[in-house]
């Protein structure tokens, strides 16, 4: 009889963070390609989902569709679940009681980043409840929580007492993630200039990547903007010394746009501090483009010898260098960098980790 691993996939039916669904799927894939032998994966979706994974031994849809499951988790209750191994690459999850000992049952959840304790402000009151009251159930009834680098365990680990059942798993790049053939047409349909940097950040960050393509006479491109939060933006970046007309909000793009406008940039700029997975940082080393970060425990894990970690004040230098002398070898030590983020190498820690519970 073959080992199931069960793989949460609620992200399915969810696009208000494409980025985590994007990962759970590749995730899964690599958790099919890495199957030791005898073992399979299958997964759980809520209602109504429409699952086409190439692999997949098996869907289970829950009884209830998403808004409602996600309700009825936070609560610990957990219609037609069943035991086994489950895998969550994000906090939803059935965490309940369980026996590891005896029934072989293991519940793993995954947190990406902490902003509902570092930036609550920036997220829906209710999403904030959500991820609080779930860390909780964590606590109690995960056997260990994924995150994504060493710093973020660290931070974690002050947050709630869940001993050594914090692990580090990294995540990677959207699987395929290239250059399109037509990103010249893809940033041209998005009316993006010649020549730009991208900056990334979240809340009143923003304001050094703003600055620092003010100093450097450069256009700045933002990717990902809330519906509703571009003029905020547009107005941080004037405020910035940025001329409104040289900052281009742009909102949430699918994978190959994102390439197209990354290839396209100059730099990236990435200004968040927070304990965080940086997507966009690890998508630019992924296509060698120079990275320009504010110092951090999550960039130094992440990022560390394949971009320039620098205090905000110094980030307009770091990256006009990064877009003169320094462009040619900035570009191969984040090519060299991005080497070590991969689903596959991540897919094979998960099923160790199953291992070794």
């Amino acid at each position: 009889m073959s080992v199931q691993l069960r793989i949460v996939l609620d992200q399915l039916a969810h696009v208000a963070d494409p980025d985590q669904a994007e990962a759970a799927l590749a995730l899964t894939a690599g958790l099919i390609d890495t199957a030791p032998r005898g073992c399979v994966v299958s997964a759980i979706v809520p209602a109504g989902s429409d699952l086409d994974l190439p692999g997949v031994n098996g869907v289970r849809p829950m009884p209830l569709p998403r808004r409602e499951l996600l309700a009825s988790w936070q609560l610990g209750i957990a219609p037609g679940v069943g035991g086994g191994l489950i895998h969550a690459p994000s906090l939803a999850a059935p965490l309940v009681r369980h026996d590891r000992m005896n029934d072989h049952d293991q519940t793993t959840v995954t947190l990406w980043d902490l902003r509902a304790w570092e930036n609550p402000e920036l997220m829906p009151r209710a999403s904030v409840v959500w991820y609080k009251g779930m860390l909780r159930r964590a606590v109690k009834h995960a056997d260990a929580v994924v995150v994504p680098s060493h710093a973020m365990a660290e931070r974690l680990g002050d947050l709630a007492p869940f001993g050594d059942r914090i692990r580090v798993i990294a995540g990677a790049a959207p699987l395929g993630f290239a250059t399109p053939a037509d990103a010249a047409d893809r940033r041209a349909a998005l009316s993006l200039p010649a020549v730009y940097v991208l900056v990334t950040g979240e809340g009143d960050s923003y304001t050094d990547g703003f600055r620092a393509a003010a100093r450097a006479d450069v256009d700045a491109v933002v990717i990902g903007a809330v519906e509703g939060t571009e003029p905020a933006l547009a107005e941080l970046a004037a405020a910035s010394g940025l001329p409104e007309h040289r900052a281009h909000i742009r909102g949430v793009l699918d994978a190959a746009d994102r390439a197209a406008v990354l290839a396209g940039a100059g730099a990236v700029v990435a200004t968040s501090t927070s304990s965080a997975w940086p997507w966009r940082v690890v998508e630019a080393m992924t296509l060698g483009v120079p990275v320009v970060a504010v110092d951090s425990g999550a960039h130094r894990d992440v990022i560390a010898d394949g971009g320039a970690l620098v205090d905000a004040a110094e980030l307009a230098d770091a990256l006009e260098d990064a877009l003169g002398e320094g462009e040619r070898r900035q570009r191969v030590l984040a090519s060299d960098r991005a080497r070590a983020f991969s689903w596959q190498s991540s897919a094979e820690r998960v099923w160790s980790l199953h291992a070794d519970l």
